[in-house]
């Protein structure tokens, strides 16, 4: 496995540890989806193109492809127009009250998404309290339901996105450019066109690409507002749960499509981004006055109007969590019963949403900082497979891990025993003992390692996998802005390579860990889509039990649990804000 010579030390160890994790809780799964998708459930253990030609030649799937695509790439092209346009306009022109504004709109971004479908149906649904209020006045408005709804709800939400990736690129453009170009006769909009935008074209291209890959993977919105307009991720979950007695072999090939239309939109994205520009940031842009009233009336007025529809679904649902609620109709009476009701029903959602959580982010903290040490200071063929398997989890949706997951672990890989009579009765009488948590299972006819169906550890180690990215990738990059030398003079001084990490290098690494640590912890604890295929009721979450209630109408406790949950999103970012000293994520 290593070169001759080669020392063995703390940090190989922990390459190792990398691998067997990734290889266990990513590689293996893979694996196996794509094992099972080409499998049939007449033929199993052979190989058969049988899922797909059913696929192919059946209409319901095919227009499931057609609508994930189709509502993708609108939601992905309307997303990254209004993106841009914010991004141009407060970094080059002085908004007013832009610091509230950037707060409001990074509380929205990180807002569960499925949150602000419920929002726009309980607004304008067919009984919504704004479709109610036009509807006074003889005005019917267009439906909020199938490809609209999700449409809007994709844009509103993934916008921010685009914005961030694009004032983050915008703010790094030499202002020197701009000048030049307006000494030649570029002004206005043709300035922007051949100057600004060529700049960020890469950037904007990795934008549009998360954009496409988190629209495509979206379960809850299409879910909730999509009624008839099926999408893949449904398409997964609903194939799943009705064949889960017997045949998981079609589902895995749906599961199998997805990744690869993601794979083809992951690897467009990086082929067309690889021209980058490098400034040198000695006069970055600064934003400036309106010359012309009007222009500052419209571009306020956008930004407001932009940033207000993507704040409004948490505002109403803020507001809803405060309102009584009988059978699914909304009352004119205010109340705190909904939060009692919340977490005397629902307390034990609550606590496992933060213990799964904190377990996670701990895991994720210690490990991912680790894994970004090797990546980038111990090159070598194993950090570049680590690097590799950080990046699967961007293109494979929570739906298809969860369903992978449950392939590999869901009740483990049994291995005969041989216990003497008198054991093997006594496990029997007791029909399961668990033995190093849920990892190990012994029953009667064989030893299970990682039977993990069903238990709080598989939707722990979803979290892991799918979250850690954001810790190793902000972390992996404010390490390349540090010098190997800092290292290099600790090990002169005679401190060896696990000290001088952890009283060195790591303290100086603290902003990026912090940032990608909170980044983790946001988009886990909102986690909706893995968690709905891996759940019980013993392991249920927040956002699980939200769901549960927006589909029996419980409007009013789901907005309670909302509420809590926004809550905890809006104290995390204040504590981001606090750590780090400013008001901006980067992305």
């Amino acid at each position: 496995m290593f070169k001759k010579g080669y020392r063995f030390d703390f940090w190989s160890f922990m390459t190792v540890v990398s691998l067997v994790f990734f290889g266990l809780f990513l590689i293996i799964p893979v694996i196996r989806l794509v094992m099972n998708a080409f499998q049939d459930v007449d033929a199993p253990g052979k190989f058969s193109i049988a899922n797909f030609a059913r696929f192919v030649s059946t209409q319901y799937y095919r227009g499931a492809v057609w609508n994930s695509v189709k509502v993708t790439l609108c939601g992905t092209v309307l997303a990254s127009v209004i993106g841009v346009s914010m991004a141009y306009i407060t970094t080059n022109f002085k908004i007013f009250g832009m610091k509230v504004l950037n707060i409001i709109i990074i509380m929205s971004m990180f807002s569960p998404p499925f949150i602000g479908a419920y929002s726009w149906i309980l607004m304008f649904g067919r009984a919504g309290a704004i479709t109610k209020f036009f509807a006074n006045f003889g005005i019917e408005l267009p439906t909020i339901y199938g490809f609209n709804g999700i449409l809007l709800v994709f844009t509103t939400h993934l916008f921010i996105y685009m914005y961030m990736y694009t004032k983050g690129a915008l703010k790094k453009v030499d202002k020197s450019l701009d000048e030049a170009a307006e000494s030649l006769g570029d002004h206005g909009l043709k300035k922007i066109v051949k100057v600004s935008l060529p700049l960020v074209t890469p950037t904007i291209l990795s934008g549009a690409a998360i954009i496409f890959l988190r629209a495509f993977a979206d379960y809850g919105t299409p879910r909730l507002i999509g009624e008839g307009y099926i999408t893949m991720p449904v398409l997964v979950y609903n194939e799943w749960l009705s064949e889960e007695g017997g045949d998981a072999f079609f589902a895995s090939s749906i599961a199998f499509i997805m990744i690869f239309i993601a794979i083809v939109v992951f690897l467009l994205q990086m082929h067309f981004s690889r021209k980058n520009y490098n400034m040198n940031m000695l006069n970055p842009p600064v934003a400036k006055k309106f010359r012309n009233p009007v222009g500052a009336f419209f571009a306020h007025l956008f930004v407001y109007g932009v940033t207000f529809l993507a704040f409004l679904p948490v505002l109403y649902c803020i507001q809803l969590s405060f309102r009584e609620v009988r059978h699914g109709i909304i009352q004119k009476t205010w109340t705190f019963s909904n939060y009692s009701k919340a977490w005397s029903d629902m307390g034990r959602a609550i606590t496992n949403t933060f213990k799964f959580g904190i377990i996670a982010i701990i895991v994720i903290v210690i490990f991912g900082t680790m894994f970004a040490y090797i990546t980038v200071r111990r090159k070598s063929i194993f950090s570049k497979i680590l690097d590799a398997c950080a990046q699967m989890p961007y293109v494979i949706s929570g739906t298809i891990f969860g369903l992978m997951l449950l392939i590999c672990y869901n009740s483990g890989f049994g291995i005969p025993h041989t216990f003497s009579p008198e054991m093997t009765e006594r496990i029997a009488n007791e029909r399961t003992v668990e033995i190093l948590g849920h990892f190990l299972v012994f029953t009667k006819e064989s030893i299970n390692f990682l039977a993990l169906g069903g238990t709080g550890t598989i939707i722990v180690i979803s979290y892991i996998v799918r979250r850690m990215p954001y810790t190793l990738r902000s972390s992996a990059s404010i390490l390349r802005q540090i010098s190997p030398s800092i290292d290099e003079a600790s090990a002169s001084l005679g401190y060896g390579s696990i000290p001088t990490f952890f009283k060195v290098t790591m303290p100086v690494m603290m902003p990026g860990i912090v940032s990608g640590a909170i980044l983790s912890w946001i988009t886990l604890i909102q986690e909706l889509s893995s968690t709905l295929m891996l759940y019980t009721n013993r392991t249920a979450t927040i956002t699980v039990t939200m769901f549960q209630q927006v589909n029996r109408g419980a409007y009013g406790v789901a907005s309670a649990l909302a509420t809590i949950l926004i809550t905890v999103v809006i104290l995390s970012m204040l504590l981001f804000f606090r750590l780090t000293g400013n008001t901006d994520v980067d992305m």
